[in-house]
């Protein structure tokens, strides 16, 4: 593994994956031309346009008329002429409808699952764009069909625009400027200032974003998980208040110190166990998007599998996490499985090798639709 991460890859321009995160991940931009053939026109504009207007899907549209912004959400029935100018489509989470936009996305499976969010894919009219703004997560901007007209700057100014629909910077000043051509990319960190405009119709551009979660959405997501009424909560966070030595006071509106001491006790015996706080994170990092609907597939009940284009699998020392459940597992079964996530499939021969508790997951999640039955024409990782 260590000499394939250190080899030379067409994708980053002949730049090796550890060479790209010492030099770029989150650092600084990196424009690669000619790195992302292999998906030049396998987004075609018909998908993307089907695809907005079902109601499973996260789709919007961006539209600029006279110096005005305006933002609609899908599902879409009905879309603006394509000869006409200033519009943008976006549609979220191809990656899980589109084969092509999997297999970007997996492309860049050198960085860690937990942090890849998915592939949005922006379809725009000549002069289409979404306005100068900056993401708070890593993108690479892949143009797959088309040209785009890029504009970036490290920004010093935040301030948005007021009354307008979209996160447009006020004052934007650009640094660099490049016209991506089918198959260019342009990688950006955090908190880079962009603008992209299409310089004619038909421009097609996928996005890879990442998720970066602020210290106060993982405690707001973590610790609901950790106090949930229903779950295993340690017997020692039921524990009631008791004050028998509370003696009688003058100042009523007071909050005792006692009980103020209790609730940091409270908080932090909630969050002592390595193990419940890994688990509460691999459940909300391996969620699926709300609106995911997983779909069964016809196939050979024991054979090998692979995870659905929209199924999450992640694991750490203790579990396995399968689209935000948990299960504890050890052994073989811990390898095996640990072998689907890193691969996104198992071969018949190591599915045959799992527990008989194991095997009823597989098969619990082939009915799910959460497995696929592999086919002769699944990469093998």
């Amino acid at each position: 593994m260590t000499e394939t991460l250190d080899a030379p890859l067409a994708l980053l321009g002949g730049m090796s994956p550890q060479g790209f995160m010492r030099r770029h991940w989150q650092r600084k931009p990196l424009l690669v031309r000619g790195g992302a053939c292999d998906w030049v026109d396998r987004l075609p504009r018909a998908e993307l346009f089907a695809l907005a207007g079902r109601d499973d899907v996260e789709s919007r549209l961006v539209r600029q008329q006279e110096g005005r912004w305006r933002l609609d959400h899908g599902p879409f029935r009905r879309l603006p002429a394509r000869s006409q100018p200033g519009w943008t489509l976006l549609v979220q989470g191809v990656e899980a409808h589109v084969p092509a936009a999997r297999s970007l996305m997996d492309a860049f499976r050198f960085i860690p699952d937990a942090r890849l969010d998915d592939v949005m894919v922006s379809w725009a009219a000549d002069g289409g764009g979404v306005g100068p703004h900056f993401d708070a997560y890593d993108v690479f901007l892949v143009q797959v069909s088309g040209r785009r007209r890029w504009r970036i700057g490290r920004q010093r100014h935040l301030d948005l625009m007021e009354d307008v629909p979209l996160k447009i910077l006020q004052r934007f000043e650009p640094e660099q400027e490049w016209v991506l051509e089918p198959g260019d990319w342009l990688y950006l960190p955090p908190r880079w200032a962009h603008d992209g405009v299409a310089e004619a119709a038909d421009c097609i551009t996928a996005s890879v974003g990442f998720r970066a979660p602020s210290m106060l959405e993982l405690a707001d997501q973590l610790l609901a998980r950790l106090l949930d009424p229903e779950g295993d909560d340690p017997s020692d966070l039921r524990t009631r208040y008791r004050d028998p030595k509370q003696a009688a006071t003058v100042t009523p509106a007071l909050i005792p110190a006692d009980l103020q001491a209790f609730a940091q006790q409270a908080l932090q015996r909630a969050v002592s166990d390595p193990q419940r706080v890994a688990r509460a994170l691999g459940e909300w990092l391996s969620e699926p998007k709300a609106q995911q609907v997983f779909v069964p597939q016809e196939g050979e009940p024991l054979g090998g599998v692979s995870l659905a284009p929209a199924s999450r699998l992640l694991v750490d020392r203790w579990h396995v996490f399968f689209n935000g459940d948990a299960y504890r597992v050890s052994g073989r079964d811990a390898r095996l499985l640990a072998r689907l996530a890193h691969r996104r499939c198992l071969s018949a021969a190591d599915v045959a090798q799992l527990s008989p508790e194991a095997r009823a997951l597989v098969m619990d999640a082939l009915e799910w639709g959460w497995l696929w039955p592999l086919t002769t024409n699944t990469p093998m990782g």
